[in-house]
């Protein structure tokens, strides 16, 4: 009886589970679609691939398509894909500029493009010069057209805002990315070249070696502040700290549209800000839906991945990135606000969009930047206390060597180690004297004492205002892993110093800090770094080296 009862109980799962089948409940087969895109447009896309998630999409043999989506900056993840630490079936980069040399790296390894044929653009948005209103008008917008001639022209002046009547305004500060790793970088110094060329289409490699482009690229960057790795830090550090920090910066139309819509909703209190559209020309941030052309893309991939790209071009979809700045890819949906001059944008601009230049160009223009991007004086102030013992001290030795390795041979940099003493490894001077020498000298310091981080920090700050060029960007990069035991001056000393920065702005001695393991004062220590417009990192000896390399973007 008890067996017969077993085999009803299996025979009416067995009848319920064909009767769930029939009426179109998934069993469980289901087919993944992995993005990597560009985080820019995280507010737009993270929703909606939940809204698209939710409704059980299918491809034609039956399984339910399943989107999982990655942000990340569109050079780091391109070079992960090319790396093969990530194989997803979509990449979506900022724009179409590093497609070129996406390809020509991948064609190094595969017979084929990595993006073959023209992807779609799935939202747009114009490269632009986010300024200041009133420094804006300083200049003559919007009756004349500004660009980078006007840029150059600031960066290189001994007057500044002096010359245009507002001598309270200091001198410029501008800021792009690092390009690198950032799109809105590689877009800016591709700009800076044609602009320095004088041309918007046909950009060679002999155009790169006319001096007048490596001079008229000298002066852009004279006036950098410092790089980065994130478009949007730029644009939060800007918006946060004023036209004392950033006269102006490289960033994407949305986001002046983003701090526009927040000032006139009365959640920030700065200035109008401009959106500057450079008469040179400018480069759309187009955001292609790239189906990548890999081993690993299957036909079935292939088709769940044009079902969602379908559903992100649809109107609904489309129309929800005009509430959030960017402009639709559909060019028959109209713009509406908030795309329109109350929230600092041109609708009609930009009048002049750049050809973006072969693989072989982009790839000259990058390392014609190394030559004449604005130098760093760099204090490495590295915690060897006692606390330190074990893999700690392994991993701050072999990521500051690696730190080391990647800094350009006109960088100059000292090393300060602090324990319950201040040690001086190497005074500050050029990498190109003493590369070897410095990742030699670290490799051997041992841990030992107790921890004087506020002296070590003063110690450093002390040695930039002493001894740094002021037209270097000049910075400090403090790893500490526990509290201050041991030194004479307090917090409160600290901040009274490295606060007196505020008087030059984003041109400030910088200081990044790293919170290494969980005893770390990561209070204290992002007191110190946002103090000073810098930044503050959450660090194990798991991933410091990740952590150093971010940090040499800025630079």
């Amino acid at each position: 009886m008890k067996r017969l009862q077993v085999t009803l109980a299996v025979m009416m799962t067995f009848s319920l589970l064909i009767s769930a089948c029939q009426g179109g409940i998934s069993l469980g087969k289901k087919i993944t679609v992995s993005i990597v895109y560009g985080s820019e447009k995280q507010a737009w896309l993270e929703p909606l691939v939940a809204e698209y998630n939710a409704a059980n999409h299918k491809t034609a043999e039956g399984s339910t398509i399943v989107v999982e989506a990655t942000p990340m900056g569109s050079i780091e993840s391109v070079d992960a894909i090319i790396g093969g630490t990530m194989q997803p079936t979509v990449w979506s980069p900022a724009s179409s500029v590093y497609v070129p040399v996406a390809n020509a790296e991948w064609r190094k390894t595969h017979s084929d493009d990595l993006v073959a044929d023209n992807p779609k653009d799935l939202v747009l948005s114009p490269v632009v010069i986010a300024m200041w209103e009133p420094m804006a008008r300083a200049l003559g917008w919007p009756d004349k057209q500004l660009g980078w001639a006007d840029i150059a022209g600031l960066a290189v002046s001994d007057e500044g805002w002096a010359a245009y009547g507002y001598p309270e305004w200091g001198v410029f500060k501008f800021g792009h990315t690092h390009p690198g790793y950032s799109n809105s970088g590689i877009v800016s110094i591709i700009a800076e070249a044609y602009a320095g060329a004088g041309k918007q289409r046909g950009l060679t490699l002999d155009d790169l070696n006319d001096p007048k482009v490596s001079q008229f690229m000298v002066a852009v960057e004279s006036s950098i502040i410092h790089y980065g790795v994130s478009t949007g830090f730029f644009a939060d550090r800007m918006f946060e700290r004023g036209p004392s920090y950033l006269s102006a910066a490289v960033m994407y139309e949305n986001l002046v549209v983003a701090q526009e819509s927040k000032r006139i909703e009365g959640t920030s209190q700065q200035l109008p800000v401009a959106a500057i559209y450079p008469k040179e020309g400018t480069f759309w941030s187009n955001h292609p839906y790239a189906i990548l052309n890999a081993p690993w893309v299957t036909a079935e991939h292939k088709a769940a991945a044009q079902d969602f790209e379908a559903f992100l071009l649809d109107k609904p979809q489309q129309l929800k990135a005009i509430e959030l700045g960017f402009r639709p890819a559909d060019p028959s949906i109209p713009l509406t606000s908030p795309l329109d001059p109350q929230h600092g944008v041109d609708p009609a601009q930009p009048k002049t969009v750049l050809e973006i230049p072969p693989a072989e160009v982009i790839s000259a223009i990058e390392a014609l930047w190394k030559q004449v991007k604005k130098p760093v004086d760099l204090v490495l102030v590295v915690d060897t206390s006692g606390s330190m013992a074990g893999s700690k001290i392994t991993a701050a030795r072999s990521s500051l060597m690696q730190f080391i390795s990647l800094l350009d041979d006109r960088d100059r940099i000292e090393i300060i180690t602090f324990n319950s003493d201040l040690l001086t490894l190497t005074d500050l001077s050029p990498v190109s004297e003493k590369r070897q020498d410095a990742i030699t000298r670290v490799s051997g310091i041992i841990e030992s004492g107790n921890t004087r981080l506020y002296d070590a920090t003063l110690l450093a700050y002390q040695e930039l205002q002493d001894k740094a060029d002021p037209k270097h960007i000049r910075s400090i990069v403090i790893l500490s892993d526990g509290q201050d035991t041991a030194s004479e001056k307090t917090l409160n000393d600290v901040l009274a110093v490295i606060g007196t920065g505020n008087l030059e702005g984003g041109n400030a001695i910088k200081m990044f800090t790293i919170a290494f393991g969980d005893d770390a004062d990561k209070d204290i220590l992002k007191q110190i770094a946002e103090a000073t417009g810098g930044k503050q990192y959450d660090s194990t000896p798991e991933n410091i080296n990740k952590i150093y390399s971010e940090i040499a973007t800025f630079f």
